[in-house]
This record gives C-alpha cells, structure tokens and sequence, in this order.
C-alpha cells in the first residue's frame, strides 16, 4: 500500500543521518551527500558515523530484569538523536546482503530503549520517517531485499513511514559516480511525496536499476 503524503517543505524537519559504513566517504555515503544537498537549508541535518560511536554488544534482559536503565556514553547520543530527528536516514552500504554489522547494532538497542522507564520510545517514534540508501556492488538489486526488508519491517512496526531505499552500483571507492540514474534519483529522494508504509510495498521502492 502507498500512501501519498502532501508535501513537507512547509514543515519543521530534521534529519539524523546514521553512517554505517566501515570505511569513511565509501560510495553510499556519497550518494546521501548528493541526496541531501537537496534538502531545504531550513531543515537541520545531523551526520552520525557509528564506527565513532562504538555501543557494547547488546545484551538481551527483556526476560530477567526486564527494564534497560538511562543510556550513558556513545548510546545516550544516538538515543536522543533518534528521538529528536523526524526523519532517519540508515547510509547502509550491503554486506553479505544485509545491513552493516554497526546498523544492526544500533537497531538491536531499541529494543532496550523501548524497555527505558518513562522513555516512551515507540510513541514517540510513531510519525518518524525511516530512509534507507545502499550501493551494492551486485548488477541485480534483489541482492538487496533482506536489507529493504529489514528497514522496511522496522518502520512498520513502529507505526513510522517509510520513506524507500534508494539503492545505486559500486565497489570500489567512488564508483557510485558513474552511476547516474542512482545520481539524479538521489536528487530527489528525499524530496517525494510518495511514502511507503508496509513492508509488502518493499519491492515498490525507489532502485537506481531493476
């Protein structure tokens, strides 16, 4: 099911950009900085490399405590960021067709900040817009899919919209410039008025070749 949103440029919004690349200025985060130079001046962006911000591997007490205390450290940054943006953009190059272990482990501690006494984190991420973009270096993009669908599945259940992946070709460091269909999407991307909100819509998502 599509949803087809009015446009936002009216409206207050503030991107948090999770970089989950293992190695800096790779091609997937190129392709966000063309995607986001689109982006109203207005609109506060906040660029998050998570390699910088490394979290303790999680650990699992839904069922013996039950609730998570106060994040502290690098989790306190990335909790209150993901609160405060109303739009999340995952920079998420594929590996071994899924996301980057750092994204992963980031999404892993929302199930403790759902568990936050007084956080209320999935009311308050009810409304958020989710983004993905990801260069893979496979001709076919449904080498993608587990990595849409996780994104896709996760907004889902947050009752977040999701806003697409946009997905463009690459290897090494700045093949993503030769790609330029995923190039001229990009400029535009975050700029639709057209939103997905389930995951079964995954495969209506915006790909730079299909």
């Amino acid at each position: 099911m599509t949803q087809h949103a009015p446009p936002q440029t009216t409206e207050a919004r503030r991107f948090t950009f999770l970089l989950a690349s293992a190695r800096r200025d790779g091609n997937t985060e190129v392709l966000t900085r063309v995607a986001a130079e689109k982006l109203p001046r207005q609109w506060p962006q906040r660029w998050l490399r998570l390699m910088d911000m490394p979290l303790a591997p999680f650990e699992d007490i839904r069922h013996s405590v039950g609730a998570y205390p106060e994040p502290t450290g690098h989790e306190r940054v990335l909790f209150d960021a993901t609160l405060d943006a109303t739009d999340l953009v995952f920079v998420v190059p594929l590996y071994w067709y899924s996301l980057p272990a750092s994204a992963k482990l980031y999404l892993d501690y929302w199930s403790a900040w759902l568990r936050v006494p007084g956080a209320q984190f999935k009311a308050r991420m009810a409304g958020k817009t989710l983004w993905g973009l990801c260069v893979l270096s496979d001709e076919d993009p449904r080498r993608a899919e587990p990595l849409i669908g996780a994104l896709a599945i996760t907004a889902d259940y947050l009752k977040m919209e999701f806003g697409g992946v946009l997905l463009g070709n690459g290897s090494k460091p700045g093949d993503i410039l030769s790609d330029r269909q995923a190039l001229e999407r990009a400029r535009g991307f975050f700029l639709s008025t057209e939103r997905v909100r389930s995951s079964k819509a995954a495969l209506n998502l915006e790909t730079s070749r299909m």
